[in-house]
């Protein structure tokens, strides 16, 4: 194991990975400081760069990107009281405190510094976990495998804030459209209705990127203004390293809740952030200052926000249970690669493992270096209105859908999901579970049905594996029941020690809960009639799915029913539904010129009107960002195995 330690390190020499090492940490901190992109946007957009590397250098890169996006995403928070993602909000408290009393620096230090702590103590973690699971992962057989599979769209469910119904169906859904193509057991095909296209499945990335890229898009396209009360940075940045260097046991305290936070599915860094945050309140002898700029109250967050990530890395790697959304993309790409999370890692790519950890702890602190040198620059990007630089985010995630299959269907397939991404968000029901049911369906499927060839009935149920794990899975829904008893009768909804798999931020009351309950209903009665006609071992999990689903949905639409009895949905919904509905609108156009004129011309096209009309950017900011947009397009193909969507029109021409 030492051996593969150190040849891991090795490897690691090489000019090529250091450079995409580099790259992923440079492309994982501009993308932290945007709202709503996170360790999901950066993964999404960087997965399809790596289709035609070797694993080694594509892990370089994600990994680097993954490090890092906790660490500017307090830039943001720290300056504008405005965090890059759910998780910096709680840094924000104190930071943004401290910021306006002329102390920027002396924030931003604390949380770069903890941030690259926590990002390291969390590779430690991975390092020690490798050998101790060791000889329990070598002793799965399928049984345990398929429970593993289970427990993580379950537990991502189960553990969601708020109402578990909502998730326990986003589980189900994202499973069965998993199931979308080739049957892994008898290669017949599913869900297909003809189509060839569908008959390779749904891109991952075109998954993703829809339901939380583009659906996020949509969400912020309003946003026309930048802030204007932007504070400077200062100095302060010596004093700041001085005082970090006091409370390092809330360094070691917060990155350990960070780890902890990762290891459990679908808990997340924001969950972990504000465990992080109360615990340092409870052992704090003077809890007076925390929220107005006491300096723990960075501290403990900042080295918890980049220990999940690596917490997250332990069930993913070991177990093939995707701690939270990146994590499940990081899983996806290993499985294109032939990659088997759980015993084949350990024993045919052990090596790879130790490459992970050693990437995920030179990029944590090449992410605080970086930090240190770019804060002020980092700063500028973060008054840039998000309308503005939604044009260029829709260009750059459609053009990385197309890389997966290369083919224009994945980009109205994005571009569907995006709305269905958008109603899951503004109906408050977490998309995580969704993804990562929509990752593992074909793992999940595998080990049932190698399980039931197996095994005689439900004599598999009695390994003590299996007991384990179903007692993992139940544990928490009793306690999430018992809490939901508990609670019934509170009002109280700002709960930060709640954990929660997602940010969704529901309308009020919105009416479009209860329609999405329905279509989920349909759904699911759809997939079960269609499932009746497939093979009895191509349909059994299918229909497994189908029945799961139609169950939670159908309680699901009873308890909306019930719920809106007596009272009328009320909130400012339809200006939301309005600005949604034209920035999609927006992109099927955008969609129609690359089909006719291909993507250079469909992104000159879109770009200055997106910007001219949505934006409503001044003409020399439009200029100068087609200008870039085009140059960046152009270069795009030379410099990395990206292809550029050709069109009718230069089919015609060539």
């Amino acid at each position: 194991m030492l051996d593969a330690a150190f040849g891991a390190l090795g490897s690691l020499t090489d000019p090529g990975l250091l450079i995409m090492l580099v790259i992923g940490a440079t492309a994982g901190l501009i993308m932290g400081l945007i709202p709503g992109l996170g360790g999901t946007g950066a993964v999404a957009i960087l997965l399809p760069v790596t289709f035609g590397m070797d694993p080694e250098p594509a892990l370089a890169l994600l990994i680097g990107a993954l490090a890092v996006v906790h660490t500017s995403d307090t830039v943001s928070a720290v300056l504008l009281g405005a965090p890059g993602s759910a998780s910096a909000s709680v840094t924000m408290l104190d930071g943004y405190s401290m910021a306006k009393k002329g102390q920027a620096a002396r924030a931003l230090t604390l949380a770069f510094l903890s941030s690259m702590a926590g990002g390291i103590i969390g590779a430690i973690g991975l390092t020690i976990a490798i050998p101790l699971a060791r000889p329990l992962v070598l002793s799965f057989a399928s049984p345990e495998l398929f429970m593993l599979a289970v427990l993580g769209v379950s537990l991502a469910a189960v553990l969601s804030r708020g109402n578990v119904l909502k998730g326990l169906t986003a589980g189900m859904l994202g499973l069965l459209l998993g199931m979308v193509g080739i049957s892994p057991t008898t290669a017949e095909e599913r869900f297909t209705f003809g189509s060839l296209f569908l008959g390779d499945g749904l891109s991952l990335v075109a998954v993703a990127l829809g339901v939380f890229g583009l659906a996020e898009i949509a969400s912020r396209a309003s946003q026309r203004r930048g802030d204007t009360t932007q504070i400077t940075v200062g100095g302060g940045w010596f004093s700041g390293i001085r005082e970090w260097l006091t409370h390092w046991t809330q360094v070691i305290r917060g990155s350990l809740i960070g780890i902890w936070a990762g290891i459990l599915p679908g808990v997340g860094a924001t969950a972990g952030t504000w465990l992080a945050y109360g615990q340092a309140v409870a052992t704090a002898k003077d809890k007076s200052k925390f929220g107005k700029g006491d300096p723990r109250g960075i501290v403990g967050p900042e080295s918890a926000n980049n220990s999940v990530e690596a917490g997250d890395l332990i069930p993913t790697l070991l177990f093939g249970i995707p701690g939270g959304v990146p994590s499940a993309l990081l899983l996806g790409m290993l499985l294109t690669y032939g990659i088997q999370p759980g015993p084949a890692i350990i024993e045919e790519n052990l090596e790879l493992m130790y490459l992970i950890v050693w990437s995920f702890a030179i990029a944590s602190v090449l992410g605080a270096l970086l930090c240190f040198l770019s804060v002020r620059k980092l700063a500028r990007l973060t008054a840039v209105p998000f309308a503005v630089l939604s044009a260029g985010l829709v260009v750059l995630m459609l053009l990385g859908s197309y890389q997966d299959g290369g083919q224009l269907g994945d980009l109205w397939v994005m571009v569907l999901l995006g709305v269905a991404g958008w109603f899951l968000k503004t109906t408050g029901v977490p998309r995580a579970p969704f993804l990562i049911g929509f990752v593992l369906a074909i793992p999940l499927e595998r080990y049932y049905f190698l399980t039931d060839s197996l095994y005689e009935g439900f004599e598999w149920m009695l390994r003590p594996g299996v007991l384990v794990f179903l007692a993992i899975l139940i544990v928490p829904a009793l306690w999430n029941l018992v809490k939901t008893v508990r609670h019934r009768r509170s009002t109280d909804k700002d709960d930060t020690h709640d954990i929660e798999v997602d940010d969704e931020t529901p309308l009020a009351d919105s009416p479009y809960s209860l329609g999405v309950a329905i279509v989920a209903v349909a759904l699911f009665a759809a997939g079960l009639i269609v499932a009746t006609g497939f093979s009895p071992e191509a349909g059994l999990v299918p229909r497994l799915v189908s029945v799961a689903g139609l169950i939670f949905s159908i309680a699901l639409l009873v308890k909306e029913i019930l719920a809106r009895r007596g009272k009328q949905a009320v909130g400012s919904y339809r200006p939301h539904l309005r600005t949604a509905a034209t920035t999609f609108v927006w992109m099927a156009g955008f969609l129609v010129l690359v089909y006719l004129g291909g993507y250079l011309l469909a992104a000159m096209v879109f770009v200055p009107a997106f910007l001219l009309l949505v934006a409503r950017a001044r003409t020399r900011v439009v200029v100068v960002y087609t200008a870039v947009t085009l140059v960046v397009l152009l270069a795009l193909p030379s410099l990395l195995p990206v292809d550029l969507p050709q069109g009718l029109l230069t089919r015609f021409v060539s």
